[in-house]
C-alpha cells in the first residue's frame, strides 16, 4: 500500500508515518533514483521478509521517476511518499489522487510565526544574527515545529524564484530532517548550523 503525506507540520507527518510504518523503516532517497530503481523498491524483497515498510522522500521532485507510480500501485510493500509540498498542478497528482491516499499537514498558526520567517530572512545574509533573535524564543518553541517554518519560508522562495539558490536550500533542509530524526544531537543545535550556513547557500 502507498500513501503520500506532504506539508510543513512534521510532527504529525513522522507521527503519521510511524503509526502506518512502525518504527523501524527504510529510508530512501527520491531525488537520487532513476526508474530502474523502482522494480527493486516497490516490488523486491528483502533479505528477511517478504514485506517492507518504505519512507520514500522527495520523490516528486524527480519527475522522470514520479510518473511511473502509477505502474506499481499493487506493491505487497508498506509505502509513505514525503515530500515538503505538492503540487496539485501536475498530472501525476491527477492520476493518483482517487487511488490513493494523499494527506497534507499544515502547520498551527504559532503566535512567534513571524519572528520565526523574520530570522530565516536574515540568516540568509548573516547566520550570526539570526542566532542572536533564535535565542529570544528558543526556550518557548519546539525546535521541530521551528524546522517546518524554515521549511515552509524556503518553499515560499522555491515556488516564487525556482533557481538553484532556492533548490539548494531545499535539498539542505532534506538532509537536515533526516539528521534531526536519525541522530542523537540537539535538534536546536542542528537548526542553528543550518541557519550559520544558511547565507553561504545564497552565493
Amino acid at each position: 500500500m502507498i500513501k503520500i503525506f506532504y506539508g510543513a507540520d512534521r510532527v504529525r507527518a513522522k507521527t503519521a508515518i510511524q503509526d502506518f510504518l512502525g518504527e523501524n523503516y527504510e529510508v530512501i532517497d527520491g531525488a537520487d533514483l532513476i526508474p530502474e530503481d523502482l522494480p527493486n523498491i516497490f516490488l523486491g524483497n528483502s533479505l528477511f521478509s517478504n514485506s517492507r515498510s518504505i519512507l520514500l522522500r522527495d520523490l516528486f521532485s524527480n519527475q522522470l521517476v514520479a510518473q511511473k507510480l502509477p505502474d506499481f500501485l499493487n506493491t505487497p510493500h508498506k509505502i509513505v511518499i514525503f515530500e515538503f509540498s505538492l503540487d496539485k498542478r501536475l498530472q501525476i497528482y491527477k492520476t493518483l489522487k482517487d487511488k490513493i491516499e494523499i494527506k497534507e499537514f499544515i502547520l498551527p498558526k504559532n503566535p512567534n510565526q513571524n519572528l520565526i520567517f523574520n530570522i530565516y530572512r536574515v540568516a540568509k545574509t548573516d547566520g550570526k544574527k539570526a542566532i542572536q533573535l533564535l535565542e529570544s524564543i528558543k526556550f518557548s518553541e519546539d525546535p521541530h515545529l521551528f524546522f517546518g517554518l524554515l521549511v515552509s519560508q524556503a518553499l515560499k522562495d522555491f515556488q516564487q524564484k525556482q533557481g538553484t539558490k532556492e533548490k539548494k536550500v531545499l535539498k539542505e533542509l532534506s538532509s537536515l530532517d533526516l539528521e534531526i530524526k536519525s541522530t542523537s544531537l540537539s535538534a536546536w543545535l542542528l537548526i542553528e548550523s543550518f541557519l550559520l550556513r544558511l547565507s553561504s547557500l545564497q552565493s
